[in-house]
């Protein structure tokens, strides 16, 4: 064969490859309302950045029929590329080749590129689209998905890992995902659920569509397994370019700064109007960090879920902060279970990829009731004070209204090893809420009153002077200062600029053993 034939048979080749199973299914993918995997990468990498791995490859099972179908690439594109110039590492499962289905040599592929992303120190992005294990390839597809897993936990705190869902994900297969930092999903396209609905309705008789067992919104509002819900596919392959603009390339890379256009010294002159007069009324914590960060973006991690904490990433003068708040207008901001799980592991992410963390708190306490108790709230309540402990980057706190009990302690107070801690002058740091200590402490003056109510009223206003205004914690140097709320930014900045070189340290160890 002359050397013009081999590199023609090697473009019949590469042609064949991007094919994957076929014209038929790739119209067939099309139909559902999806893209191939190929037409994936195109809208996530660079423009003309991706390099293909493993093209070839196929698959090494002649039994139960395999012999007569063996797509090039074995169901999976493996490469590395850029995004915004940055080296990104990429695996996309490819439906239209057996199911997109793990084998042998599907699993090596993706493990091949986890690899190289650990050894060279850049995220990796996973496009799931798969009809699971393959059968055919018995214990071999089952030992694939294995060496997957191993190498998400090894990969974990080590590189960014971003899994997005973009058709079925199922059984065993959802434990990738789930060890990764973030699930994208994309509404009525995507689900994720351990057994399908037939399995259900088998087992247990409940009747469920794949939709409501584990669609997007369902994980994005119920389980909380999706971080982030998207309206299609462009949408969710967008959110993960917007995401990776605000996270390091590695555990030993600080995220990426960029120009601030944004004045440092602005002030918003609409945050000293903000909290309600009326302590027990709402008001959204979003308006403050949309008011403070630069030009007022931020993105929300897991809004939809547990709602009563926001977390997610902004910048301030220019560099990533990962923000964490409680939201007063929803459950007036109590912490429970799933906020304290929610607030936890987006805390220890920050943590593990040298991001800063700003936390305003408006917490009136955890959450009382049976259900929390029998729920394991002590033990899940933990893991927020567990990670906020653990943390040893920048820590930055502002309280801008109510700070009780415990949940005054867990939400980076001084006490663990927060940096500097801001207050509002409309903040309130107690035991208790002035109402539930006034009823306790002077329960007997105010029952032998002759009016007890305006008794009452009289001593909470003398408790809310006397032992929860924020100069008393000011003068334990449990605040660092008390702010004008206009000033924020300004104050915000320079402490960062302040703690850009902070070394902090925990004792030597192997691992903790956080409260899981």
């Amino acid at each position: 064969m002359t050397i013009e034939a081999k590199r023609k048979h090697l473009n019949e080749l590469l042609e064949q490859a991007k094919l994957g199973g076929g014209e038929k299914r790739i119209q067939d993918q099309h139909a559902k309302g999806k893209l191939t995997a190929r037409e994936r990468m195109d809208l996530l990498l660079d423009e003309g950045t991706f390099e293909e791995l493993d093209a070839f490859v196929t698959h090494r099972v002649t039994d139960f029929g395999l012999d007569q179908e063996r797509p090039l690439g074995d169901g999976v594109v493996t490469g590395y590329g850029r995004i915004d110039g940055r080296l990104v590492y990429v695996f996309a499962q490819d439906f239209t080749a057996f199911g997109g289905s793990l084998g042998e040599a599907h699993a090596q592929k993706i493990c091949k590129i986890m690899d190289l992303a650990m050894k060279n120190g850049a995220p990796v992005i996973g496009l799931n689209d798969s009809g699971g294990a393959r059968i055919q390839e018995g214990v071999l597809s089952l030992g694939g998905y294995a060496d997957i897993f191993l190498r998400n936990t090894l990969a974990s705190g080590v590189v960014p890992q971003i899994s997005v869902i973009m058709g079925p994900c199922a059984g065993g297969a959802v434990y990738s995902p789930a060890i990764t930092d973030f699930i994208v999903m994309v509404k009525d396209t995507s689900y994720m659920f351990i057994t399908g609905p037939n399995v259900i309705k088998a087992v247990t008789r409940e009747e469920v569509t794949s939709e409501e067992l584990g669609g997007a919104m369902t994980h994005a509002t119920k389980s909380g397994v999706a971080h982030f819900a998207a309206e299609n596919e462009e949408d969710a392959l967008f959110t993960v370019r917007r995401l990776l603009s605000y996270l390091p390339q590695n555990n030993l890379e600080d995220p990426p700064a960029v120009e601030c256009r944004d004045d440092p010294n602005r002030m918003d002159k609409e945050l000293a109007n903000i909290i309600p007069d009326d302590p027990n009324k709402p008001y959204d914590m979003r308006a403050i960090i949309t008011g403070v960060v630069d030009d007022g973006e931020f993105i929300e991690v897991h809004e939809f879920y547990a709602a009563n904490i926001i977390v997610g990433f902004a910048r301030l003068g220019g560099r990533a902060v990962g923000i964490v708040g409680q939201q007063p207008a929803v459950l007036a901001g109590v912490l429970d279970i799933d906020s304290s799980v929610k607030g936890g592991r987006f805390v220890r992410f920050c943590d593990c990829f040298n991001i800063p963390l700003i936390t305003f708190v408006d917490v009136p306490g955890f959450l009382p009731g049976t259900a929390q108790e029998y729920g394991g709230i002590i033990r899940q309540g933990a893991k927020l004070l567990y990670a906020y402990c653990e943390a040893t980057v920048p820590k930055i706190t502002v309280i801008t209204r109510k700070a009780y009990g415990g949940a005054y302690d867990v939400m980076s107070s001084k006490h663990v090893r927060g940096d500097i801690n801001y207050a509002w002058p409309t903040a309130e740091i107690a035991v208790m809420g002035p109402d539930g200590a006034v009823n306790i402490v002077f329960k007997d003056e105010i029952d032998k009153s002759p009016n007890p109510e305006e008794t009452r009223q009289r001593l909470v206003e003398e408790y809310r002077e006397k032992f929860a205004s924020p100069y008393i914690a000011a003068a334990r140097g449990y605040i660092d200062a008390v702010i004008d709320p206009r000033e924020t930014r300004p104050r915000l900045i320079r402490a960062l600029e302040m703690l850009q070189n902070k070394r902090d340290t925990n004792p030597a160890k192997k691992h903790g053993n956080i409260p899981l």
